[in-house]
């Protein structure tokens, strides 16, 4: 598996995972939602099984209550994974603290998921309009820059984050700047339509719509341009090493377990704290 020196890690900590010694640089395995083999995704109970597992690294999702608190949810309506029915965003964060999610504890809120694991990146993909603002706030006042990644499959919502954000922060690109970046990249010009996004890493499936995404040449043409590339959402323990072999900067998986074999057996493991 070729390993190379990560992407703007240098100016953006987020993307630093080296280890070892001396320290190299590390795939970044992400941990979808927690780890929630039964039910109970992003809760308090499913970062701690992660965690447990050795992740330092955790893809979340989150909105924001009624009353402006960001949540960990992914849903925009409570059904699919709690009791309860209805927007979360019209719910209290007191509100939906008290819900039970696959019969496990409430919805935590980001504040409590950072202050926890202070050891702990986050991917977080910000989910609402409504949670721009609270979101940026958040992170701001626990000057939480360097552990989070900002992420949204809407452009327009992720570069409204950035702008409120007081320091740089690494970002992922959204559905539209992720397609053009998979017409630039062949073109030479991936590096200019990434400064030009703000965008740090490109967050993929392996395939979409039966056109192949990530290929060898992909990889090496969007590192050149000084992106990572991070794939979801990958749970069999082949696709991983495949990915792996192709040099892929990081995988998401729902099989928490499965992948940390797999980087255990391939890289340092557990990741242990990242780089300051």
């Amino acid at each position: 598996m070729r390993r190379s020196a990560r992407p703007d890690a240098g100016r953006y900590p987020y993307l630093d995972n080296a280890a070892g010694t001396p320290p190299r640089p590390q795939p970044i395995a992400l941990s979808h939602r927690g780890f929630a083999p039964d039910g109970g995704e992003n809760t308090l109970a499913a970062f701690e099984r992660a965690v447990d597992l050795g992740f330092r690294y955790l893809e979340i999702d989150v909105h924001a209550s009624s009353d402006g608190v960001v949540m960990v949810f992914h849903d925009e309506v409570l059904d699919r994974v709690t009791g309860d029915r209805g927007p979360i965003g019209a719910r209290t964060a007191e509100e939906l603290g008290g819900l039970s999610v696959g019969g496990g504890g409430g919805i935590p809120t980001l504040e409590a998921v950072l202050l926890r694991w202070p050891e702990v990146r986050l991917n977080v993909d910000v989910k609402s309009d409504a949670c721009v603002r609270p979101f940026a706030d958040l992170i701001n006042r626990h000057a939480a820059h360097d552990r989070v990644l900002v992420a949204s499959f809407s452009d327009r919502r992720r570069r409204a984050v950035l702008r409120l954000l007081d320091r740089p922060t690494a970002s992922s690109a959204g559905m539209a700047v992720n397609a053009l970046l998979k017409i630039a990249a062949p073109l030479g010009l991936a590096g200019p339509v990434a400064r030009t996004a703000r965008v740090h890493a490109l967050q993929v499936p392996e395939t979409y719509r039966g056109m192949r995404v990530v290929t060898r040449g992909f990889v090496r043409r969007c590192e050149a341009a000084g992106l990572q590339v991070h794939v979801w959402t990958v749970n069999e323990r082949t696709g991983m090493d495949r990915l792996l072999d192709l040099g892929v900067h990081g995988i998401v998986s729902d099989a928490a377990d499965v992948l940390a074999e797999c980087i255990s057996e391939r890289a340092v493991w557990p990741q242990g704290r990242p780089s300051p």
